[in-house]
């Protein structure tokens, strides 16, 4: 992780998985945030494996952030497009919003995360060292010192 943006995503991550270990709790002990879980069971497992996926992503593995996307979309989906419907027909609640609003930032936060590796995966093959790249990628550089070390004409006898 050498790029800002990778940092601030992982860290809206385990704020999202943080967020959902809250309301998995409060939902498990009776307390309404506003927001209802349709399945405690699949929460819980899902929150293991997005744990799993966290780490993968913080070490850059592809894999892991489309199995981040993945996760979510099959997660989120379903209860987006029932909350799209309710909202459509007009007899929304604050419990649909709020699906809405969670479902959101989890596919967007996946969607960015897959972008950003994208994105970084040639830098990563690639990298770029500032220190040591003047030496071993200045092929010009060589071609001058070596023209002018063939004019000196010492002799050695």
């Amino acid at each position: 992780m050498k790029k800002l943006s990778t940092y601030l995503l992982v860290a809206f991550m385990v704020m999202f998985w943080i967020f959902r270990i809250v309301l998995a709790f409060t939902n498990s002990i009776g307390i309404d945030m506003g927001f209802r879980i349709a399945n405690i069971n699949i929460e819980v497992i899902l929150l293991f494996v997005n744990l799993v996926l966290i780490l993968l992503v913080a070490k850059r593995k592809m894999i892991g952030a489309i199995a981040y996307l993945l996760v979510n979309v099959w997660y989120f989906g379903p209860t987006m497009l029932a909350a799209f419907t309710t909202l459509s027909e007009g007899s929304a609640d604050i419990y649909t919003i709020d699906a809405i609003l969670e479902g959101f930032i989890g596919i967007i936060l996946a969607v960015a995360i897959l972008f950003d590796l994208l994105l970084d995966r040639n830098r990563k093959e690639h990298p770029k060292d500032k220190k040591t790249d003047w030496f071993y990628k200045g092929e010009q550089y060589d071609r001058k010192l070596d023209e002018r070390a063939d004019k000196n004409n010492y002799r050695t006898l």
